[in-house]
């Protein structure tokens, strides 16, 4: 197996192949549900508690992790909901069902790292030219406390289905909310020891760098769904290469490769092979080959026999005469 090839099976072994199994698909939306909603829980008690801490400390770094934790407990709501409207079936004009309300979910939740990211360096930046009093003894216990919190928030979420850019992006909340909090740890262990009360300061503008980052991959991601990108980790021009490998292809025309939403690839193509050939044998071969080795189980193959060559009299190679039809039409 090739190196183009290892990455589609990684792709494949990620995705699960859920979607064609309705129980198990099922199970591990259940699953997913009651680990977004273990990890809300305990979001939402710390931050009501860390918002009253941050205001008695005066510690900028304490509210921007609240008001973090607050866009995380509404990204684990939104991912819940979405995957509740994703689960739903097909029906009407809706033909893949509600699929992709998971990567609205997963788009809005880089978009808020982003937005949260800007107000945070706008209030570090005016902190650091006039830094408030900051109670560093109790920022760095609130820390310690905040630290435990998201360590056992990301590890209930780090348990859900992460192929899904839904959960992904709730995942990404938590984990940069966790990084958060040792920057402010570290902030308040520095005012304690020292009493430099731009630390805070510093310790935001950390968070909003981690927010940036994070937003971006899932903004890209989720991009890349509704482009119509090929997977990532998929080679298309590999694609086309083994299939015209396959024994009595002769050409292949509109290749299309896309997710239809995070973990559900899709293919369709117009294969044309040679006279004599199956069409119906060759179908089920190019399938399974995109099955197993790409892990696409979704394809619409349009399979043909190329059109006979046209057969051209002598008499119409011939060019036409003065006062022939051609000529006076």
């Amino acid at each position: 197996m090739n190196g183009r090839q290892s990455k589609a099976a990684t792709h494949r072994t990620r995705a699960g192949h859920l979607h064609h199994h309705p129980l198990a698909v099922a199970d591990g939306r259940r699953s997913d549900a009651r680990y977004l909603s273990a990890a809300l829980a305990l979001i939402v008690v710390f931050m009501a508690v860390e918002v009253v801490i941050g205001l008695a400390a005066s510690s900028l770094a304490l509210i921007s992790d609240a008001a973090h934790m607050l866009t995380d407990a509404a990204a684990i709501a939104l991912a819940l909901w979405a995957a509740r409207l994703a689960a739903r079936p097909a029906r009407g004009n809706f033909t893949y069902g509600l699929r992709r309300v998971e990567i609205l979910s997963a788009q809005a939740n880089g978009l808020t790292l982003w937005l949260l990211a800007a107000w945070f360096v706008y209030e570090a930046i005016r902190r650091f030219l006039d830094p408030p009093q900051v109670a560093g003894g109790l920022v760095l216990v609130t820390a310690v406390i905040g630290i435990a919190v998201n360590v056992a928030a990301t590890w209930l979420i780090s348990r859900a289905n992460r192929a899904s850019l839904n959960v992904e992006g709730a995942f990404q909340h938590i984990l940069n909310d966790l990084f958060a909090f040792i920057a402010t740890a570290v902030a308040g262990l520095v005012v304690l020891l020292s009493g430099w009360t731009r630390a805070d300061a510093v310790a935001a503008l950390v968070v909003a760098a981690l927010m940036v980052k994070g937003g971006w991959g899932l903004l890209r991601d989720s991009w890349r769904v509704f482009l119509e990108a090929a997977p990532r980790g998929m080679d298309v021009a590999a694609i086309d290469a083994d299939l015209h490998a396959v024994e009595g292809v002769v050409e292949i025309h509109d290749l299309h490769v896309w997710d239809v939403t995070s973990g559900f690839p899709a293919l369709s193509a117009h294969v044309l092979v040679e006279v004599g050939c199956d069409c119906h044998e060759r179908r089920q071969t190019i399938t399974s080959l995109l099955a197993d080795r790409y892990g696409i189980d979704h394809t619409t193959l349009q399979i043909d026999h190329p059109a006979p060559a046209a057969v051209i009299s002598p008499e119409e190679l011939m060019p036409p005469t003065r006062g022939s039809a051609t000529e006076t039409a």
